[in-house]
């Protein structure tokens, strides 16, 4: 039987959970009867509830799914967390087949799912649509293999690469279309990062569960639009406490700017597991070489203006040798504007 097209109907599956599973992975499951007939689907709605293999086998009577095929992308665990192990329940319901995208880099897993259900005589088919898999977990893996947050930039520019004009104005430079599709890609990330330059010169709300606000003088109104909703974390130079439910984190200072080293690793202490950075081009530009993966807006505008502001401006270089590099992934349009997603090549 061809799995692919049962795979990504999984993925698609698991994509309804964006945003609800961290620091859990997103998993969708697809069962299919002895005959080969779609029976049941799930996935992995928010973190501590069931898995998509019991999201899915539950919604079922006994004996419906047995010497069945049951396909997941990701492998099923086989310990207890919040929940009981899927590969136990699996054998238990006596699924005879269980067809897998990715195994789980969570050492805790990592091949002992699979090794259960072998051992209870399931055969297992691995690694149907394995790139896509992992595509789907970016942000899992890197927090498992690296224990490190996953950081993502997001910016908007002109065709000239101006993020605003030199007296600050850039609303709108994307049409309404692409601002709500950054809606949904903040949706996917735990926290929200910006800096007090941006505050200051935009005022956003920036509606989200969790923010990180880089300001290491503490300039910015506490009272402005941005603090009025979600958990805050402000990382400044001058102290460590908390007030009105904001948590300040005192934060080192190298050459008059925050250390992000400190602020990406204690929040991954905090248990931030994503970051999605939106802010002006020097925080983008000093980020990069933390960045996982940059979502480009690109309206068709020029401004021709040497001195508008550019969406990466952190130094200067001699030779056209020292740029960094960078492999797109995909391009897509909100018209009139595009959207280009891009992975670093090497961090430098």
């Amino acid at each position: 039987m061809q799995y692919s097209l049962l795979m990504k109907k999984c993925i698609e599956l698991a994509r309804l959970a964006e945003g609800n599973t961290s620091p859990n992975p997103l998993v969708g499951c697809v069962v299919l009867d002895k005959n080969g007939n779609e029976i049941s689907t799930g996935f992995h709605a928010k973190y501590g509830e069931n898995h998509a293999e019991r999201d899915a086998l539950l919604k079922l009577k006994k004996g419906e799914e047995k010497d069945g095929t049951l396909i997941v992308n990701l492998e099923p665990c086989s310990h207890y967390g919040k929940t009981p192990p899927c590969a136990d329940l699996i054998i238990e319901r006596g699924i005879k087949k269980v067809v897998i995208g990715m195994r789980d880099v969570n050492p805790i897993v990592a091949g002992k799912g699979i090794n259960k259900l072998q051992d209870a005589g399931v055969e297992v088919v691995e690694n149907i649509l394995e790139d896509e898999c992992i595509k789907l977990n970016e942000v899992f893996i890197k927090n498992m293999t690296k224990k490190q947050t996953f950081v993502a930039i997001k910016t908007a520019a002109t065709l000239d690469g101006k993020t605003a004009t030199s007296k600050g104005s850039s609303k709108w430079i994307t049409s309404e279309k692409a601002r709500e599709e950054v809606k949904k890609i903040r949706n996917r990330y735990d926290a929200i990062m910006t800096s007090s330059s941006t505050i200051l010169a935009d005022n956003p709300t920036m509606n989200h569960r969790k923010k990180i606000i880089l300001d290491r003088e503490l300039k910015t109104d506490f009272n402005s639009p941005i603090y009025k909703n979600g958990e805050i974390y402000v990382f400044n130079g001058l102290k460590h406490s908390c007030e009105n439910g904001i948590k300040f984190i005192k934060t080192p200072i190298i050459n008059n700017k925050l250390k992000l080293d400190f602020i990406f690793q204690k929040a991954y202490e905090l248990g931030i597991m994503s970051i999605l950075i939106e802010s002006g081009g020097i925080l983008n530009g000093e980020a990069l070489k933390y960045a996982d993966k940059i979502y480009h807006f690109i309206a068709p505008k020029i401004t021709g203006d040497n001195s508008s502001k550019s969406c990466f401006n952190f130094r200067k270089i001699d030779a056209i040798n020292e740029c960094l590099n960078f492999k797109i992934a995909s391009t897509e349009f909100f018209e009139p504007d595009i959207l280009l997603t891009y992975y670093p090549i090497q961090k430098n």
